[in-house]
């Protein structure tokens, strides 16, 4: 097995995925990039350093399939390591439900929920071969508590989370370690969601309220850091912590905060 560490990253195109993978190849580590945006994964490919510091996989995160045969080929790359698998790849639509088509709200699902079980499945086996090795599964804090014109979102943010705490406790068998990030809104290109019904997106209701947006640096910054934690479950952003806070000792407060946003057109977490 290769001395040199190694992490596989969906979503690695753009966003969270791409700026987690620059600080991963930053600490030396052989990275593993995945997406369906071949293109962006070129040139993800040239912003970690090339060649030498990783490899890049086309992959629809739906297909199980798809996924034996990516880790594969990463596994042969790597030396046969995989010391972490980072279940990135999301997307969202925004809009009330009646509002959302019966495609986004199944892309929804297949992606960020079937996705992230997928990668969990595939993964496990290399994980098991690797010692100390890790499933990262980002979650958003909109599995805090549900938030207007995100509700298919954010079930399936709910989803992670609970898939990522039953894994903690199963995954342990083999010592394979698990975490759940949980990012507040974060300067990627999903805060450009809309529903096919509305003309409005996310990023509009943010700048409107004045929301607080975190940087993708931030967030890679917890990801990586939360390697070598013991705690399963990392909050982005000071406002995400708040939030955790009040949803859980005034639940109460939270759903009036955001019945108030609502109503006002600001995004979900503003005030």
């Amino acid at each position: 097995m290769s001395s040199r560490k190694a992490v596989f990253i969906t979503g690695a195109a753009s966003g969270i995925g791409l700026g987690t993978a620059k600080r991963f190849a930053k600490k030396g580590w052989f990275v593993g990039l995945a997406d369906v945006n071949a293109a962006g994964l070129k040139a993800a490919l040239d912003a970690i350093g090339g060649p030498s510091n990783g490899a890049t996989y086309l992959l629809d995160v739906r297909d199980r399939s798809a996924w034996d045969d990516a880790l594969s080929v990463f596994a042969a790359a790597s030396g046969g390591r995989l010391d972490v698998l980072i279940n990135n790849a999301g997307i969202a639509s925004y809009g009330y439900l009646e509002e959302q088509s019966d495609d986004e709200v199944a892309r929804q699902l297949d992606i960020n929920v079937k996705g992230v079980i997928n990668g969990s499945r595939a993964g496990i086996e290399y994980l098991k071969k690797t010692p100390g090795s890790q499933l990262i599964n980002i979650s958003s804090c909109a599995s805090i508590y549900g938030a207007p014109k995100l509700s298919v979102y954010c079930a399936t943010k709910f989803a992670v989370r609970g898939l990522s705490e039953a894994l903690d406790i199963e995954f342990s068998r083999f010592g394979v370690g698990v975490k759940c990030i949980m990012p507040f809104f974060i300067n990627t290109p999903i805060l450009q969601a809309g529903s096919s019904g509305s003309n409005v997106n996310m990023a509009d209701s943010i700048k409107e309220g004045g929301t607080p947006v975190y940087t993708v640096e931030e967030c890679a910054g917890v990801i990586y850091d939360s390697v070598a934690s013991k705690e399963l479950k990392h909050i982005v952003g000071a406002r995400g912590k708040q939030l955790a806070w009040l949803a859980r000792f005034a639940p109460g407060m939270v759903r009036r905060q955001l019945t108030a946003a609502e109503r006002s057109g600001k995004a979900p977490g503003s005030r």
